[in-house]
């Protein structure tokens, strides 16, 4: 049986499918975890626990060490991308009545959902799309943009923004394990080996914990909405990302385009989210299943807008300097 080549062949499926897996579990046998307890109940209702493994392996694999133009490339987008999410985030609460739609087309949509999902950059997608289009450099970027995983920032949009606040005792807590991650990481090259294979292992298991606290039916529903709040990702932050890179980092716009998306562990956020901020509990699967649209959405859509970016500059500079033609026929 080809398991994992099945699941693999949905977009982030090995986070997608455990966490409607969990979802229906949920919703057809909604006393099993504390039927079951034990081991069993402690994977439906852990996912906190296995999110702070998960953040400080993501944490030993972060390096600050490159040059000035990685740094200068891998802080602008970030600075950028919660930027962006700090603005329409702050946009949003003015518009929605409570930060959170309970009725008509739009139920379930919050402004938790819209900042997480634009919070976060898909690294993964970013780093293998520069590989094929970008520069060194801009590979190089991801490691900065790595820091975005995690709640702590989105916390902080929040804050920023004057959405919401939240105590300090939580905002260390949030990003504590992602820290001590990244400085045994940098200290020791060997236990980063030794945590890397880690960090895709532990997915499955804290998507299905966050899917064992959602209703399936709500899910579901979620769907054209999160196809909308992936579309919403790719156009504002894909928006602002590539002025960034065309003004401020001179570059061509294709590195810009490929950081507009949204992260698998974006999904994790709101339940962290509503730990650190009660008011927040109500909306947060919801919010998950948003996240979780917005994730495959833009994992479709934003290599096929990268593709056709580089295709468009490629053609303008054969239309500049057709001599580039001559000199490829003769190469080849």
């Amino acid at each position: 049986m080809q398991i994992k080549k099945t699941i693999e062949k949905v977009p982030g499926g090995m986070m997608i499918i455990p966490l409607f897996l969990g979802a229906i579990i949920n919703t057809l046998f909604p006393a099993t975890a504390t039927t079951l307890g034990s081991f069993t109940g402690a994977l439906l209702t852990g996912a906190l626990p296995i999110l702070a493994v998960f953040y400080f392996c993501v944490g030993t694999q972060i390096s600050f060490v490159g040059s000035p133009v990685v740094v200068k490339k891998g802080v602008t987008f970030l600075v950028v991308k919660i930027g962006t999410a700090a603005l329409v985030g702050l946009i949003a609460v003015n518009i929605m009545p409570s930060e959170y739609i309970t009725g008509g087309f739009f139920a379930g949509l919050s402004v938790l959902a819209i900042v997480a999902a634009m919070n976060e950059t898909n690294v993964g997608l970013y780093m293998a799309l520069m590989s094929q289009y970008g520069t060194e450099e801009e590979v190089g970027a991801g490691s900065i943009m790595m820091l975005e995983s995690g709640p702590f920032l989105t916390m902080v949009t929040f804050g920023v923004a004057g959405i919401a606040s939240f105590p300090w005792e939580f905002l260390v807590g949030t990003i504590l394990p992602l820290v001590i991650g990244v400085t045994i990481g940098s200290l020791d090259k060997e236990m980063k080996a030794f945590f890397k294979p880690a960090v895709p292992i532990l997915i499955p298991f804290f998507a299905f914990a966050l899917g064992a606290g959602m209703n399936i039916v709500n899910a579901v529903r979620a769907g054209l909405l999160g196809i909308l709040l992936g579309l919403m990702v790719i156009i504002i932050t894909g928006f602002t990302l590539f002025l960034a890179d065309k003004y401020i980092l001179k570059g061509s716009g294709i590195a810009g385009l490929a950081a507009a998306s949204s992260a698998g562990a974006v999904v994790t956020v709101p339940v962290a989210v509503a730990a650190a901020n009660s008011k927040y509990e109500i909306m947060a699967a919801d919010a998950t299943a948003l996240c979780a649209a917005s994730v495959i959405i833009t994992a479709i859509l934003t290599p096929i807008i990268v593709a056709w970016y580089h295709k468009r500059l490629e053609k303008k500079k054969l239309a500049e300097n057709p001599q580039l033609a001559v000199s490829e026929l003769t190469i080849k």
